[in-house]
């Protein structure tokens, strides 16, 4: 049953016959009586906005080094659990500000970049990262959703790890270092649980912030043979290890039937759709399409469950192979006979749809062609 609630327009108008006090009287009963994610939100709504990050000059910035030793000691706290269970390296006062720790952590170290040498800061910001695109998934701390909690926007503190990498090694060691990171940090749809609020509106892919970075085709192409170079390497990783956030961990490769690996895959492949259409736009006209075949058959991708198949159904239909281009988008609309991206896809090449996705279609009042 579909829930019935106001528009934006009468909410307004109900909320203008309230003066500040009762404003101020609704939200506290919302916050009082609402749940833990209910409460979590109005606190993040109401907190200060955040100042604008600003560069501060070299004799306000920390010791890049003093930051990296904190930074360091502060995620392998959380990681071990000590903020989640609690132990006695830290109190219990520490556990509840473990938010005002992390975001004043990231402060420093992003401004600590621009230090004479920031390659400290440089760790203790890809240290704090790794943490925060692993808290979308593992409990680490008390919050429903730890991101947006600590208000701390991923692809930002990504957009200045990377520029400043990016401006003191050059563009070879900005690809060898970068591409690994984008791969193990990059997420279809935020790093934020619930995918909405103040932080979660801020972000932005992490192709994007390539993209933004690169200034010309040969950068392009070093930065695609890394990505390709380290695909080669999760696809070598060994039987019963995964790659996580930080590295990889020891995982069972099947527990009952579900297939770790296929997992993997799929979820790479989802999360990477945007950087495979940024390649597509451009590899084509820097004569690297070959690298774009690489990447559509490669192992550590492979799945008919992904957005990869978009990327394998767009080359082979500009390669002029209609047939094939229409069986593998007919194949991913049989494994996922929902996927509106695919529905697309298939209206947009003519290919003719599974009869499994006609129905799911039909039922949304869309018509196949």
């Amino acid at each position: 049953m579909a829930v019935e609630r106001m528009n934006r327009e009468d909410f307004y108008a109900r909320l203008a016959a309230l003066d500040q006090d009762g404003l101020k009287k609704a939200l506290w009963n919302l916050y009082w009586r609402g749940t833990a994610p209910v409460r979590e939100r109005i606190e993040e709504e109401t907190s200060p906005a955040p100042k604008a990050s600003r560069v501060k000059s070299r004799a306000e910035v920390r010791d890049p080094v003093v930051v990296r030793g904190a930074v360091g000691d502060f995620v392998a706290q959380v990681r071990s659990g000590s903020y989640m269970a609690g132990d006695r390296s830290v109190s219990r006062t520490e556990r509840s500000k473990w938010r005002l720790t992390f975001g004043a952590l990231a402060a420093e170290a992003r401004a600590a970049l621009a230090a004479p040498d920031p390659k400290p800061a440089e760790e203790a910001l890809e240290l704090l990262i790794g943490l925060a695109r692993a808290m979308k998934d593992s409990d680490y701390v008390h919050s429903d959703d730890p991101v947006a909690a600590a208000r701390f926007v991923l692809s930002d503190a990504v957009a200045d790890l990377w520029t400043s990498v990016l401006r003191r090694r050059g563009i070879t060691e900005f690809a060898a270092q970068a591409m690994p990171q984008l791969v193990r940090w990059e997420s279809q749809y935020g790093w934020t649980r619930s995918g909405y609020g103040a932080t979660a509106e801020r972000e932005r892919p992490l192709a994007s912030i390539v993209a933004e970075l690169l200034p010309d085709p040969a950068a392009w192409i070093a930065c695609v043979d890394a990505y390709l170079a380290e695909l080669d390497h999760l696809a070598e990783s060994p039987p019963g290890q995964r790659m996580g956030s930080h590295g990889y961990i020891s995982v069972s490769v099947r527990h009952g039937d579900f297939d770790h690996g296929a997992f993997d895959r799929e979820e790479r492949g989802n999360d990477l759709a945007a950087w495979h259409e940024l390649l597509l736009e451009r590899l084509p006209d820097y004569d690297a399409a070959d690298r774009l075949a690489r990447i559509a058959e490669h192992p550590a991708l492979a799945s008919t469950r992904s957005e990869i198949v978009v990327l394998k159904t767009r080359l082979a239909f500009a390669d002029g192979d209609v047939e094939q281009a229409h069986t593998l988008i007919n194949a991913g609309l049989r494994e996922l006979p929902g996927h509106q991206g695919f529905f697309n896809l298939a209206t947009e090449i003519g290919a003719e749809l599974p009869e499994a996705a006609r129905q799911v279609f039909a039922q949304r009042g869309i018509a196949a062609p």
